[in-house]
Order: structure tokens, then C-alpha cells, then sequence
């Protein structure tokens, strides 16, 4: 007589506990999605302006040396623009100013960029010796037309009679208009109050003789003076 057959045994269909040692196996093998952004090495000043050639860069280079060297005002990167016959890129501009920048780093001029653009200008130690040119020393500011400025400077925008109640004494109109007169300060609204007061406020011409780009950059009080006889001449 045969042996009788066992039965088989049904497959188990419920979920099976799944061991700590495998979680971590599936959470180190993961698949990359295809929102996945792969590395890519920052691109060098070539690939981002491809276009010119190192002979046109290089004429470029030269021609904005001109320009700034012989230019008594600053000048802004759109009207550097124009002296390319090819279209230049603000990014591409600057960095070849840097460069320029870098070239005169050891000489008597510096290359800066100020609030208007960027200029050329004789460096601070050298200014000793040029005055030599110029023997006769002009006048100084006047304690009441440097207390003005600065007042307007550091509280900008204030009205005549803000400035008068700090000072403590009456502003003169011709301190006012010296200062005016100068492209250093300017009237840039009305106050609503009664007799809607004039505001003033500085300009990026004193930006530019104080060889700063923005506000934010005001030296200290106390050294602005000298700052301005430097960069500025001096005003009576």
C-alpha cells in the first residue's frame, strides 16, 4: 500500500515582517529621479563670452584705457558701451575693468568705481607732490558750509529749519548756495507742512569727489573734510 501524500501546504499571502538590516539595504539603493540636476563646473569668463577673440578683447581693453584716462568725469558702463563696435555684456564690462584695475595696482593712479561710474584718479599719497604744481593754497571750508553739509549728509532729507535746529544758529542762504553751487547737494521735494519746506539731500557728485559708490560708505565725520579737500578742490 502506498504511503499517503501529504498535502501542500497553502503559500502564505500576509505581509512579512521585514527585518531592520533589510530597510536599511533598500534606503541605500535608491534610484535617481529625473528631476535629479547633475554637477556641473562653474563656467570660466571664455565660455560665458565666447565671442571675441584675444585680439578684440584686447583692443577693447586698450580702448577703454583711453577713454578713462583722458575722461575728467567718471563714466557709467552704459556709456563705456559705446565704444564697442561689438555688444558688451555688463558682466563682461566689469570684469575687464578689473583688469584694468589690476594693471595700474602698483602704480601712482588707481582705477575706482564711485557713484557715477568709474574713473582714474592720482592715489592719496601722491597728492602731496601735485599740489607742488599748484603752489598757492586755495581756501579752506568754512566751519558753517562743512556743519551744513554733513548734517545733511548723515540726516538727508531735512529741511532748512532741521539743519538750523541742529546746528543752533541760522543757516545762511549763502551756505546753501555755495554748497548747491558745488553739484553737492540738491533740492529733491517739499516737506507737507505748513509752508511745504524744501528738502535737501546730497548727490552722487559728492559721492564722486569723496571717491565713494553709495551712502552706505561715508567715512566718519570728522574725516570727510580732509576727504573732500583731496578729491573735490576746495570751496570758500
Amino acid at each position: 500500500m502506498s504511503e499517503p501524500v501529504e498535502a501542500a501546504t497553502p503559500p502564505n499571502n500576509s505581509p512579512q515582517p521585514v527585518k531592520d538590516a533589510e530597510i536599511a539595504i533598500v534606503a541605500e539603493v535608491t534610484v535617481p529621479t529625473e528631476s535629479a540636476v547633475p554637477f556641473q563646473t562653474p563656467a570660466t569668463s571664455s565660455e560665458l563670452f565666447p565671442i571675441f577673440s584675444p585680439l578684440e578683447r584686447e583692443k577693447i581693453l586698450r580702448v577703454l584705457e583711453a577713454a578713462l584716462l583722458t575722461s575728467q568725469e567718471p563714466l557709467s558702463l552704459a556709456e563705456l558701451k559705446k565704444l564697442s563696435d561689438l555688444p558688451l555684456e555688463n558682466n563682461f564690462l566689469t570684469e575687464l575693468l578689473e583688469q584694468l584695475m589690476q594693471k595700474y595696482a602698483a602704480s601712482g593712479i588707481e582705477l575706482n568705481r564711485v557713484a557715477n561710474g568709474w574713473r582714474f584718479r592720482a592715489r592719496p599719497e601722491m597728492q602731496p607732490y601735485l599740489d607742488r604744481l599748484n603752489p598757492q593754497k586755495p581756501p579752506r571750508y568754512s566751519r558753517a558750509v562743512m556743519e551744513t553739509l554733513a548734517i545733511i549728509a548723515y540726516r538727508q532729507p531735512v529741511t532748512r529749519g532741521d539743519i538750523e535746529e541742529i546746528r543752533g544758529v541760522a543757516v545762511s542762504s549763502q551756505v546753501l548756495k555755495t554748497l548747491e553751487t558745488r553739484g553737492w547737494i540738491d533740492v529733491i521735494g517739499t516737506r507737507d507742512t505748513p509752508g511745504k519746506p524744501e528738502l535737501f539731500a546730497t548727490t552722487k557728485q559728492l559721492l564722486d569727489d569723496l571717491n565713494l559708490r553709495s551712502l552706505q560708505e561715508l567715512p566718519p565725520l570728522e574725516e570727510m573734510g580732509s576727504l573732500l579737500e583731496q578729491d573735490a578742490g576746495r570751496v570758500e
